[in-house]
């Protein structure tokens, strides 16, 4: 099957320097999985499941189980991202970044702590080490009957153990599966930047679980586009929430990765959010740099490089770049979905043709 068109097929205009796949997986060692639910309305069971798991593994599937450093920021707190006080307090985790749906954070969190039990058997047994996974959630109960809680164990660690390097899907698979944004079809969407500062290259990438924002604020590179879109709205009011996850390679230390993870409110206020008082919209930002031991074996003196705050510049113009990239691709991508409440309703995805000729007669592409 032809990949879905990208926003950049489309001819919309984007500043900075993507990578290789235009993707957070192109920050070395960076994996994604997706585990998507899509099943027909069953009598007695549920009435229809549009909804799935994704996970973000900052170091892969290796043979070690290491932290990352990492900053979180909560922009708009109407949501949830399990370990966010753990990261606030000590600036690291382990293990993956998992995203699904509101009602099904404690199955996926369940699930990522067996599977890393499984895989790392011997550091769990020998240490008392303990897992608090990072699992971010955004609710997809009009397109999917989330109180039926269809993700299930086996959901969450097929999105575990499906995490691959390359190129990422997008719109309707895993946790984004059953996402609305700007009340047109929103989903998972990531985008990248290569950085080069103080004479060493680095990349940044974001991966967004989008169900945010409200067609009349909808801008796309400074143009009201939702003004002239006005066809198929779902919402009075803002309703929905955003999880966006940024990478890179970069020494950054948890101080400034808390600077870096408020970045992606600029980012996401670029399509036109406010941050409406129904949303949740959380931040997670990670460096791969400076491996280090498990915390249980850690040296009494340990050694970090880091770049001057000064030079954070860079990666905040990136971030805030990727973010909204990483938004338009997830609307882009996404695919037509009939909503279970209200029932048959149909949520449209945005129409490429209509989108370019707003655009146009803007005279922005």
């Amino acid at each position: 099957m032809p990949h879905p068109p990208r926003a950049r097929d489309l001819g919309l205009p984007f500043s900075g320097t993507s990578g290789t796949y235009n993707a957070i997986t192109d920050v070395p060692g960076v994996t994604v999985g997706f585990s998507t639910v899509i099943e027909e309305a069953v009598p007695g069971r549920h009435r229809g499941l549009c909804t799935g798991v994704s996970a973000i593994l900052p170091r892969g599937a290796s043979g070690e189980i290491t932290p990352v450093w990492a900053g979180v920021h909560s922009f708009n707190g109407n949501g949830e991202l399990t370990g966010g006080h753990h990261i606030a307090d000590l600036g690291w985790f382990m293990g993956p970044v998992m995203l699904t749906n509101s009602h099904s954070v404690g199955m996926v969190s369940h699930a990522t702590v067996g599977w890393m039990i499984d895989r790392y058997p011997q550091v769990f047994e020998r240490d008392h080490m303990w897992c608090l996974p990072v699992v971010g959630e955004t609710y997809d109960g009009v397109l999917n009957d989330i109180n039926a809680r269809g993700v299930t164990e086996a959901h969450a660690r097929a999105a575990l153990d499906h995490a691959a390097p390359g190129p990422v899907a997008e719109g309707n698979v895993g946790g984004g599966a059953g996402m609305i944004a700007y009340e047109f079809k929103g989903g998972t969407g990531t985008a990248s930047r290569r950085i080069t500062v103080a004479g060493a290259a680095y990349t940044l990438g974001v991966m967004v679980q989008a169900n945010h924002g409200t067609r009349a604020a909808f801008e796309v590179a400074g143009v009201p586009v939702g003004r002239e879109m006005t066809e198929d709205l779902v919402y009075p009011s803002e309703m929905g929430s955003i999880i966006v996850v940024i990478a890179t390679d970069a020494p950054l230390l948890p101080h400034q990765l808390n600077r870096l993870a408020r970045r992606g409110g600029i980012g996401i206020g670029r399509n036109g959010t406010t941050g409406g008082h129904n949303s949740g919209d959380i931040f997670l930002a990670f460096s791969t740099a400076n491996p280090q031991a498990n915390p249980w074996h850690t040296p009494d003196v340990m050694t970090l490089a880091a770049l001057k705050d000064s030079h954070l510049d860079y990666f905040y113009t990136a971030a805030v770049q990727a973010t909204e990239e990483a938004v338009l691709n997830a609307m882009v991508a996404a695919e037509d979905r009939v909503a279970v409440k209200p029932a048959g309703k149909l949520v449209r995805a945005i129409d490429h043709e209509r989108l370019r000729a707003v655009m146009a007669a803007a005279r922005a592409i």
